[in-house]
């Protein structure tokens, strides 16, 4: 059973939530469905003119240049086959063909693990820290136990920082003094979330670029001390991107994943920026999971990614676009 609802079932009870959520991501629906509404709506005849200047408007919002191009090879198939007659057929037919890129994404939160250790990484300035201690209300919220590890003694106050979220959310933390062994601590909180019949452990760690050998050779050491207490932990291992960052994302999650393994995403920062078409050149590349995305600051802005819900938000419906 999935431990969160879906964004489907929050908009039966809340009507508004499109909206919201629309108004959040904001910038990038001005930077994809305005410029691609823009070009269909003077009702060229459909050429090949017309649907390289979609590729390109596809480009501008960040999908980048391989799946803009995957998109229009689609879209271009079906025209050719007489399958899309008019502008609005072709609006329809990018709506699905985006849906269908995002949708092996949309993953539940996992569970089966007790408790289930996740150890999220990122560089600096993604969120990653923030992104936990909001995951952790969430969880609280819904009556799950949860233990927070502050596997960052590198950086500077980042122990405090996850000790104040950790106050908010009125959960339990381990730490040991800035510069400590991050694999010690790892160590530490996974006996305790043992001991203590914990639900759910998440394990902070240093904020690193690829290029920091002697950070990410850490990262290593965290995962293989873990696994010497628990094979199969870490159970998740889940990187959080900054949506801002646009097609570096990429690039992150390559190095990562070489690195460790990683088995998720979050995406921060969404509300700020016009580069989230991204997620859909992440989706088309990696296909992993992504768990939640962030469009805003409050612990609630963190949400479970629905495919359908982020397609119509930045992409709506043309019976939608007056309403959000």
């Amino acid at each position: 059973m999935a431990l969160f609802r879906k964004a489907s079932d929050d908009k039966a009870a809340k009507p508004g939530l499109l909206g919201r959520l629309s108004e959040r991501l904001g910038a990038t629906r001005r930077a994809l469905s305005d410029n691609v509404g823009q070009l269909l709506r003077r009702k060229r005849a459909l050429d090949a003119g017309l649907l390289d200047e979609l590729e390109i408007a596809l480009i501008t919002a960040d999908l980048g240049v391989a799946t803009a191009s995957a998109v229009m090879s689609d879209i271009a198939r079906r025209v050719s086959r007489q399958e899309l007659g008019d502008a609005d057929a072709v609006y329809g037919a990018l709506r699905e063909v985006l849906y269908e890129i995002a949708r092996p994404c949309e993953r539940p939160w996992p569970g089966g693990e007790r408790p289930l250790v996740v150890l999220m990484v990122g560089i600096n300035g993604a969120g990653k820290t923030t992104t936990i201690g909001k995951l952790a209300s969430r969880l609280k919220g819904m009556g799950q136990s949860v233990l927070l590890a502050a596997g960052d003694t590198f950086r500077a106050a980042a122990i405090e920082q996850l000790g104040e979220w950790a106050r908010r959310a009125d959960v339990p933390m381990i730490s040991q003094p800035r510069g400590a062994d991050a694999a010690a601590v790892a160590h530490d909180a996974l006996q305790a979330a043992r001991a203590r019949g914990i639900d759910t452990l998440l394990i902070d760690s240093a904020g690193r670029l690829h290029t920091q050998t002697g950070l990410m050779d850490e990262l290593v050491k965290i995962k293989r001390t873990l696994a010497r207490l628990e094979p199969r932990a870490p159970h998740e291992i889940i990187l959080t991107l900054d949506g801002g960052i646009g097609q570096n994302a990429l690039m992150q999650v390559e190095e990562f994943h070489k690195a460790v393994g990683v088995t998720g995403l979050c995406v921060t920062k969404l509300d700020g920026t016009a580069k989230g078409g991204v997620i859909f050149a992440l989706a088309k590349r990696f296909a992993l999971p992504l768990y939640f995305v962030g469009v805003g600051e409050s612990a609630e802005d963190l949400r479970p990614f629905e495919a359908r819900a982020f397609v119509d938000a930045v992409l709506p419906a043309e019976t939608d676009r007056d309403r959000v």
